[in-house]
């Protein structure tokens, strides 16, 4: 069939994906888009179709929650001796040592829900003492270690977008805290095009480096929500998930080696293209979240850049229709590069918020198939043209198969322009009186459906009360071939007397509800504080044990990010 007007097709919710169909920008799009704009009304600043959806959905009253003022957000003196800023100096230099007010705000905690909420109030007990800029491996090292003899914690410190209190720098000993922030080391180091593998430092960010692997026709392809302002060193110490990792892979999956520089000493790990010379100590470093060291060189997997790419979107008349034709596509290895597919809910929304001439095309086309809302998928194929119609040919007649109806490319091209545009309208609708966060997990098919089901029903429990009625909405995000990734948006009345209370019972009650039907503790957003009370329930004792080892080896210390990953 002809594709339709276009559509942009997004869920809500911050940080790891889409807030709203909005313009990632001012002016960025138009009305006819399908693409509900971004323009404020008066008084509240919310567009006047989503206030009242979310007043019809949530049984919400729109009411103004303005965060504080800077300059009246909270900041205790720093606690940094003179001595030992004086000893940071005399390793740095003297601009590579900050401990003014902008620069301590600056890198206080990061975008999770509970950390905006806290700086909202005014609240800024997580910014560290200090902010140090070191410039290389030697300069870290150094620094590990004079921070080990004199007591100060360390935490690392990228494009700041950790969602789960990774930068919180907890410590039970009240020890002073600097942020390493590894802006300073942001280059390409090395690019070895006949072995498709760069050298980078692991404070650039995504941008930077495909900009900088362009003229050499290559790029790394890892697109996460945050590949705007977060780094490379981050993914690696996250292992991060980007948009196209059903196809491209994780980030862990293309990393082929690093450098960790620790307390102890440096560690260079990786030895492409592969070696069995024992048990791969790489994977120690991925996922540490700054607990063992800093990483401070990262050696990168490229490919050639994609000739084509074919996004679209399908539509299917249930959650379990579009379940079952993705499990089949795994099944075949014929998972397209990009998979999202959305729930009724979070579909329902998508089509009943955009305003313009494609959303209304689209609903019409859906009611005279008698589908009602269904549940969109948006795919993508990258890559060399024969392929990309090869494997988008095979992959649409497994969709057709399970009862799927192409909705065309323009929905697919619209979701690739605004792919990134979520965390724009976070803010405005916190300044409402609105809830507003994301939690992810994955299993394996045959768990999958069961996982669905007891973390929504989990969340609703939680947060249902008062005239409050939470909107869960969730898609699948990355596929597999024993299983998927699910992706939940949350929304709902904030309780203004007991917010960051509101949330911690729902995510404690979701947690628990994902773990005991079989979903992992986290797919792609990381431990940090929030996750790891329940770290010991995906690896077991004896797995936090051997890292607690790990640790006291490198970190004997424990100035390395301590309050992340490991439970107490």
């Amino acid at each position: 069939m002809a594709d339709l007007p276009e559509l942009t097709v997004q869920g809500w919710g911050p940080s790891g994906d889409r807030v709203a169909t909005v313009a990632a920008r001012e002016g960025a799009v138009s009305p006819d888009d399908g693409v509900l704009e971004l323009a404020p009304d008066a008084g509240d600043g919310l567009p006047r179709a989503a206030r009242k959806l979310l007043a019809r959905e949530l049984g919400w009253t729109p009411r103004p929650t303005p965060p504080v003022p800077v300059r009246e957000i909270r900041l205790a003196p720093s606690r940094l001796p003179a001595d030992v800023r004086a000893r940071f100096v005399a390793l740095l230099g003297e601009d590579a040592v900050l401990d003014d007010r902008a620069a301590r705000l600056g890198h206080a905690g990061g975008k999770s829900y509970l950390d905006l909420l806290r700086r909202r109030g005014g609240d800024a007990s997580d910014a560290p003492d200090a902010v140090l800029l070191p410039d290389g491996t030697e300069q870290v090292a150094a620094l590990l270690r004079t921070c080990g003899d004199l007591g100060v914690v360390v935490v690392p410190f990228g494009g700041g977008t950790s969602v789960v209190g990774g930068l919180a720098g907890t410590d039970a000993d009240d020890r002073p805290v600097v942020a390493v922030d590894l802006r300073r080391m942001a280059d390409v180091r090395a690019l070895d095009v006949p072995s498709a593998l760069v050298t980078v430092g692991p404070g650039m960010r995504g941008p930077a480096l495909e900009e900088a692997l362009a003229p050499e026709g290559l790029t790394l392809g890892h697109l996460p929500q945050s590949w705007e302002f977060a780094t490379l060193g981050g993914y690696a110490a996250t292992r991060s998930a980007g948009q196209s990792s059903t196809g491209v892979g994780r980030f862990d999956d293309l990393v082929a080696g690093l450098t960790l520089a620790t307390p102890s000493g440096v560690l260079e790990l990786g030895r492409p293209p592969a070696s069995a010379a024992g048990p791969d100590l790489l994977g120690l470093a991925l996922g540490s979240e700054g607990t063992l060291g800093v990483i401070t060189e990262l050696r990168l997997r490229v490919r050639p850049r994609p000739r084509s790419s074919h996004y679209e979107g399908w539509s299917f008349r249930s959650w379990a229709a579009g379940l079952a034709a993705l499990q089949r596509l795994a099944r075949h290895d014929l998972l397209p590069d990009v998979v999202r597919l959305s729930d009724p809910d979070e579909t329902r929304v998508s089509l009943r918020q955009s305003g313009g001439l494609g959303a209304r095309a689209l609903r019409g086309t859906l009611r005279a198939r008698r589908r009602g809302d269904g549940c969109l998928l948006v795919v993508g194929w990258e890559g060399l043209p024969t392929i990309v119609r090869a494997r988008r040919s095979a992959a649409s007649s497994v969709l057709r198969d399970g009862g799927a109806v192409r909705l065309g490319s323009r929905v697919g091209r619209s979701w690739v322009r605004h792919r990134f545009a979520a965390p724009y309208l976070r803010d405005r609708l916190l300044d409402n009186g609105l809830l507003v966060e994301t939690l992810e997990t994955a299993a394996t098919w045959s768990a999958l459906p069961g996982v669905y089901d007891a973390v929504r029903r989990a969340l609703r429990g939680a947060l249902t009360g008062s005239g409050r009625r939470p909107l869960v909405m969730t898609h699948v995000s990355h596929g597999y071939p024993t299983g998927a990734s699910l992706y939940l948006t949350v929304l709902a009345d904030r309780d203004d007397d007991l917010p960051i209370q509101q949330w911690l019972t729902a995510k404690r009650a979701a947690t628990d509800a994902l773990l005991a039907a079989g979903g992992t503790l986290t797919h792609h957003h990381g431990v940090g504080v929030d996750h790891r009370p329940w770290l010991a329930q995906e690896i077991g004792p004896l797995g936090v044990d051997l890292l607690r080892t790990v640790r006291s080896r490198l970190d004997p210390q424990g100035i390395c990010n301590p309050g992340v990953l490991l439970p107490d």
